[in-house]
């Protein structure tokens, strides 16, 4: 694995403002002026209105959050200082499918735009190329990675002006009218915030600038002015566009259209090679908001990682470039998984999306008045006015549009329950990390799977992979064996008959409950066979044994363990307590499981012969590694001695 180390810090404020630019503006603005005008006509101006003063004051809440915690984990980063590990896991998971939904949306929804096809093979096709080749850009680092996306910045703004400008000369107000599609009040409003839900999806992106304020000169300065001015720039960009495009095609016809922009080039540049260039244009522009989201996307996982709530091998940080490489690795494959899931229909993902980021951008605001009340005396170097009664309203506003939406389309609550089937998708995941890297919930759930533990101790640990982890210790007759980790007694019994009677088994462990099954289980045999010489058994409940060696355990001849590496949170001190527990040559063997359903990952130091050579090696054993495949698992058998010289294990 290589080392860890600092992403560098190479972005300055006019790349963090186009960087944010092109990561809001190039999404919904290209699909979603002609769902607005579909639902309220004219009137959806109102809608643009008032999303872009919620635009604003999010902002501003978003740079006050960022100006405290200028690090690549962005709204994790928030939620974490706010809620716990719990609560910040589950809006950075949030975030994560948030942006891969959001990646096979607008991918799908540009290649509509240069190749209006309903050939799924071909859309899927088309955009695995650009989804494979932009990640192999960021894999090669930050410096080429900001380069592309301000370009991608400078072409969606030169697409927008070149559309507005020439409609500013020739703007029919006649299709403003009637403002209203139905009586304003009481359907006419309704339609004016079902609309606002419909275009809010415009402004969204402020976290894609924030998860890079890890790699920004003076972030915590730099990106909250960025995303504030942004914010700012492409209200006032998203406004004029919006009111030059409905004063353009009325908005009947624009309402229809699956591509308003080509239609607004062909309005003013004709059909002939303008219209060509114009939707190579926004194909671009759409790309670079889909590239702005893959650049910043693996800076949350390599945040999740660093705080033991991913994967930890997605916190390496590649020596050549600088970059979270697992981690782009990682993205890429499960972007391609959604793009497979969602290659029919924009809008259904537009649904999908819409209220799982409202709700996400509802804990952030709630973040800002948490974060006043409990770290007042964190420096920000940007205070959002109103601080403190702001950010409710907000919430109130993002619910409201929820609410607005599920009463009045049909098949919304159907998109809800979706949503939260992706995000239940974390459960499993967050549990089985928990059980990796927390020793309290890792006993806690040894407890309560004791007994299932006990019954299908042959499928887990077969008679035969049972006889060959006792082999490595070779003969322990009148030995004193430490069963380090003895989990239901699956060796116990054995090796107090390899011991006999002049000998002794230690058998530790940090769950009461299997040690309660192992003791019954002793001495269920030892009632049952009196003509079998057994050693003498002593049990020590230890609840910190995976991080260190419990002070009562004497001198011993052997150690053997079973189902402990994996979980051991303080490896380095474990085994060099244990080292001193054993005279020299003293023989050893840990048993554990890999790579479970040929899917999940080992640790980092155990995921390679070399690294778990080299640990025990510091601990003063020299060791063997053999792994044996499995049907759903690997089993990994570390055998050896200790030795304070350089032997070759056979």
């Amino acid at each position: 694995m290589g080392e860890k180390r600092e992403l560098e810090k190479t972005l300055g404020y006019k790349a963090i403002l186009l960087i944010t630019i092109n990561s809001i503006m190039g999404t919904g603005i290209f699909f979603l002026p002609a769902i607005g005008a579909k639902y309220a006509g004219p009137s959806s101006l109102i809608a643009w209105a008032i999303m872009a003063v919620i635009a604003i004051y999010t902002s501003m809440c978003f740079a006050e959050l960022t100006s405290m915690f200028p690090k690549s984990g962005g709204i994790y980063e928030f939620a974490k200082q706010a809620y716990g590990r719990t609560i910040s896991f589950f809006i950075g998971w949030t975030t994560l499918i948030a942006g891969y939904i959001t990646i096979a949306m607008l991918i799908i929804g540009a290649i509509q735009y240069i190749f209006p096809t309903e050939n799924t093979y071909l859309i899927v096709g088309l955009a695995s190329i650009f989804i494979i080749l932009f990640n192999y850009v960021t894999y090669s680092g930050m410096k080429t990675s900001a380069t592309m996306l301000i370009a991608f910045a400078c072409i969606t703004l030169a697409t927008l002006f070149g559309l507005i400008i020439p409609a500013l000369s020739k703007m029919n107000f006649d299709y403003l009218t009637p403002f209203f599609v139905e009586p304003l009040y009481p359907a006419g409003i309704g339609v004016i915030f079902l609309a606002t839900f419909k275009v809010a999806e415009t402004f969204f992106g402020w976290e894609t600038a924030t998860f890079l304020a890890g790699e920004t000169k003076d972030g915590g300065k730099v990106v909250p002015r960025a995303l504030v001015n942004s914010t700012i720039i492409i209200s006032i960009v998203v406004l004029l566009f919006v009111f030059t495009s409905l004063t353009s095609i009325p908005h009947a016809i624009f309402g229809e259209s699956l591509t308003p922009l080509s239609d607004l080039a062909r309005e003013h540049y004709g059909a002939g090679a303008g219209i060509t260039i114009f939707s190579m244009l926004i194909y671009l522009s759409i790309i670079g908001s889909v590239a702005g989201w893959i650049v910043s996307a693996p800076r949350l996982i390599l945040s999740l990682s660093e705080d033991n709530l991913f994967i930890k091998q997605f916190s390496h940080i590649s020596k050549k470039f600088g970059t979270p490489s697992y981690a782009i690795i990682f993205q890429t494959v499960v972007i391609l998984v959604f793009l497979i899931a969602g290659a029919g229909s924009y809008n259904t993902l537009l649904h999908l999306l819409v209220p799982m980021l409202l709700v996400l951008y509802s804990f952030v605001m709630l973040t800002v008045v948490i974060l006043r009340k409990k770290m007042p005396y964190v420096k920000r170097h940007y205070v959002a006015p109103y601080g403190t009664v702001g950010p409710y309203i907000l919430v109130a506003l993002y619910i409201s549009l929820i609410v607005m939406w599920l009463v009045s389309e049909y098949g919304a609550v159907k998109m809800v329950l979706l949503g939260l089937s992706f995000i239940g998708v974390g459960i499993p995941f967050y549990l089985l990390i928990l059980v990796l890297n927390d020793s309290d919930f890792n006993l806690r759930i040894k407890d309560l799977t004791a007994y299932y533990t006990l019954l299908f101790e042959s499928v887990f640990v077969p008679n035969h992979i049972q006889k060959e982890i006792q082999s490595y210790l070779g003969d322990i007759n009148a030995k004193t064996v430490l069963e380090y980790g003895s989990s239901v007694g699956t060796l116990t019994k054995s090796l107090l008959k390899q011991v006999g009677p002049r000998g002794k088994v230690i058998s530790i462990n940090g769950s009461r409950t299997e040690l309660r099954i192992l003791e019954n289980r002793v001495k269920q045999s030892q009632d049952k066979d009196l003509d079998k010489m057994f050693g003498s058994l002593s049990i020590i409940h230890h609840r910190q044994y995976h991080n260190s060696v419990h002070d009562t355990i004497p001198e011993v001849d052997a150690i053997i363990s079973l189902d402990t590496l994996s979980t051991m949170q303080n490896p380095d001190k474990v085994l060099a307590e244990l080292s001193k527990l054993l005279g020299e040559r003293s023989p050893i063997c840990f048993f554990d499981f890999g790579n479970f359903f040929n899917f999940l990952p080992d640790q980092e130091w155990l995921s390679t012969k070399e690294s778990i050579t080299r640990k025990f090696r510091e601990a003063g054993f020299i060791v063997n590694v053999r792994k044996k495949k499995g049907l759903f698992w690997n089993y990994m058998f570390i055998y050896g001695l200790k030795s304070r010289s350089d032997i070759r294990m056979v």
